[in-house]
């Protein structure tokens, strides 16, 4: 059905200019007036015409005295302003209207402002007011803000004003939006204010030991953090140094990962600062802690979600692990799943060495001769794990190697979220700083940064131990 036109009005003159308009007109064509716009003429007597010549009273308004506006006494002079209070007003009943500036008529002259300025929209002296409205309270220029609901008295900060670089201190245990820097964070991690979900605090962690240090990123595509890690020095029972690493990978398909990966990484370094000391030898140490880190991922399979309206489907949480233990002269490395252990010497005229084996698809196609490393890290399958922590593994294997390198190096130890942009020894170092061992922190910086710019598809998480153990790292931490 074809939408209906509005047909024009059909005018002698234009309405707006006077001009002599034509039949069938839509626009003047003088002033471009829209005469679409011009209402009907009205079927009853108008009680002012366009000419100026006085109308024939209808009978219901005979009666009435109406004001009549005089005739100029000449073309030069100009018409008298008339005031609304100039004006005798009658309603349309014939009686007479209370005089504007009555008290009892609840009138307020542009004078009667409180603050003694003239309202905003009032006209100055002298001048006709057109279109302003006497029978309304003024409105003030500004209007305060409420304060909200429960807030304590007080002046109340306007954020479109507030200076947003200036230090606001929030009430007692509540954080500041660091989007608006004015609204209150709820228990939900969102702003009270303008609703910006703010940064969780392990969306990027970083930490530094004298000889360690650790960074873990959320990367680019994920909505949290799902890994972990640990970091720590003790000393052996003879008084030298042992640095321990451990890194966690939480697995996205499982229930909770996060808290899978930090319940592993906080309970293989405990148990490994437990056991160092005593004078059990690194290598069983790393296997014992692989164990209590299984043990801690377990229970949350026997503890309620915090949140079960996020989890309707739930299974147990799970991650995978890899650690080093480094010494003077020993470097033990452990881990179930695929998280890699990674050796780059210093001299980098010797070959680096990849120091795990995964426990994935990809690795038992290898190990079984039905495929080329090539073809097997190219399948679709490639990165679904064989082996992991949690409740429904189906047999647990810690796995553990011990190394005496001959030379100094770093022991990098990460999660597939960087060895995906690195994965050969020969890849991992290129991106490894040539000061490494001096500057372990700057050093994982910089392969986060190189997950980060190849994509960030994954959370990423790696710790740079320097080998040997320096004496600095002596002391538990």
């Amino acid at each position: 059905m074809m939408s209906q036109m509005p047909q024009p009005t059909a005018l002698s003159r234009c309405p707006s200019c006077e001009e002599p308009l034509e039949a069938g007109d839509r626009f003047c064509g003088a002033c471009g007036y829209d005469l679409s716009a011009v209402p009907a003429p009205p079927q009853d007597h108008p009680t002012i015409t366009m000419n100026g010549s006085s109308p024939r009273p209808s009978e219901a308004a005979a009666s009435l005295d109406w004001p009549l506006v005089p005739e100029p006494a000449s073309s030069d002079t100009p018409a008298p302003v008339h005031r609304a209070a100039d004006i005798r007003g009658l309603d349309s009943g014939g009686s007479e209207l209370p005089h504007p500036d009555t008290e009892s008529a609840g009138v307020q002259q542009p004078s009667e402002h409180p603050s003694g300025a003239q309202p905003s929209g009032a006209q100055p002296s002298g001048a006709q007011p057109s279109g302003v409205r006497f029978d309304r309270r003024p409105e003030p220029d500004e209007y305060p803000l409420a304060p909200p609901a429960g807030a304590p008295a007080g002046p109340v900060v306007d954020p479109r004003t507030a200076d947003l670089g200036a230090s606001v201190t929030p009430p007692a245990g509540t954080k500041l939006c660091v989007a608006c820097r004015s609204g209150h964070v709820d228990s939900d991690g969102y702003c009270e204010n303008c609703g910006h979900a703010q940064p969780r605090e392990r969306d990027h962690m970083e930490q530094e030991l004298g000889a360690v240090a650790a960074v873990s990123d959320r990367g680019l595509r994920h909505h949290r953090n799902e890994d972990a890690f640990a970091i720590s020095s003790t000393a052996l029972p003879d008084g030298s140094p042992a640095v321990v690493a451990i890194v966690c990978d939480g697995v996205s398909s499982a229930t909770r990962p996060d808290e899978a990966s930090l319940a592993a990484s906080r309970a293989a370094n405990e148990a490994l600062l437990a056991a160092l000391p005593l004078g059990t030898h690194p290598q069983q140490a790393m296997h014992e802690a692989i164990l209590a880190a299984a043990e801690a991922v377990n229970a949350l399979a026997e503890a309620p979600p915090a949140h079960e309206e996020h989890a309707p489907h739930q299974n147990a949480p799970a991650c995978t692990l890899v650690g080093a233990v480094v010494t003077p002269t020993l470097l033990i490395v452990g881990w179930v799943g695929d998280s890699r252990a990674y050796w780059v010497p210093v001299d980098r005229a010797t070959p680096p060495a990849r120091l795990t084996e995964d426990d994935s698809w990809a690795a038992q196609m290898v190990a079984a001769g039905l495929m080329s490393e090539a073809q097997a890290y190219a399948d679709e399958r490639a990165h679904a794990i064989t082996g992991w922590l949690g409740a429904d593994a189906y047999e647990l294997e810690p796995h553990t190697a011990s190394f005496k390198p001959d030379r100094p190096g770093v022991v990098v130890v990460c999660t597939d979220g960087l060895w995906n942009y690195a994965e050969a020894a020969e890849e991992m170092a290129e991106v490894v700083p040539l000061d490494a061992a001096e500057r372990p922190l700057h050093s994982a910086q910089v392969l986060v940064g190189h997950a980060l710019d190849g994509g960030g598809h994954d959370n990423v998480t790696v710790a740079v131990v320097p080998f040997p153990a320096p004496p600095q790292g002596a002391g538990s931490a």
